[in-house]
């Protein structure tokens, strides 16, 4: 049976893993015959109020808020092997932007997490499949910087931001995936275009199923 390992920034959209796109991401998994690994890293974070929609005085953390959508069964990053995996995949939110490398507030300029980054360059340099859903994939362009195609959907300054981290952005619609055979990298653009809970799970199922196909050819 194929692992596939997962990233997880947090819990919550605003300030974490989207919890739709991380729940559906470990269905589709399952749904498709492999199992999941889930990872996070171990460090702190600001934390927004969902509701209100305002950042407050809060710190958690990364992993402890992530093993909420895990049920527990997580590991902290730093632990992380390649070897171990067959594929990884990041789920998005606002915490892949700023959780997991410094998008959110550096914009191209930013920088990976050395242990997200570690990950992500382990396993390209194995040549196994790595994923990307909705902003997710500004951590593998900000990571890889060596002309990767990927897509976020349409959004014309973010895709001007990939490309300025040395990436290639493709346009796609909501469940499309866009695969780069010679990086192995495939994404998908999620709740970034996303309006209906089924076309995130459509897009993310049709990314996990090119990622296994792909294992078995």
């Amino acid at each position: 049976m194929k692992n596939i390992a997962v990233i997880l920034s947090g819990c919550g959209v605003k300030d974490g893993s989207e919890i739709h796109e991380a729940t559906l991401l470990l269905l589709a998994i399952d749904k498709l015959g492999a199992k999941y690994t889930i990872f996070a890293p171990n460090d702190d974070f600001n934390v927004v109020n969902h509701y209100m929609g305002a950042e407050t005085d809060e710190k958690r953390n990364i992993l402890v808020e992530s093993a909420r959508i895990a049920r527990g069964q997580i590991n902290d990053l730093i632990t992380f092997d390649a070897t171990k995996y067959d594929a990884l995949i990041l789920p998005g939110g606002f915490g892949a932007a700023k959780n997991l490398c410094t998008y959110a507030l550096d914009g191209a300029n930013m920088e990976v997490r050395k242990d997200v980054a570690q990950a992500i360059a382990d396993m390209h340099a194995l040549h196994k499949p790595i994923g990307g859903l909705c902003i997710a994939p500004v951590v593998i362009a900000g990571t890889l910087s060596n002309g990767a195609k990927v897509t976020i959907g349409n959004d014309a300054s973010t895709a001007a931001d990939i490309e300025e981290l040395g990436a290639v952005h493709q346009i796609a619609h909501e469940t499309d995936v866009v695969v780069d055979k010679v990086n192995n990298v495939y994404t998908s653009p999620c709740y970034m275009l996303a309006t209906h809970i089924s076309q995130v799970y459509e897009g993310i199922e049709n990314l996990v199923k090119a990622i296994l196909d792909s294992l078995d050819k």
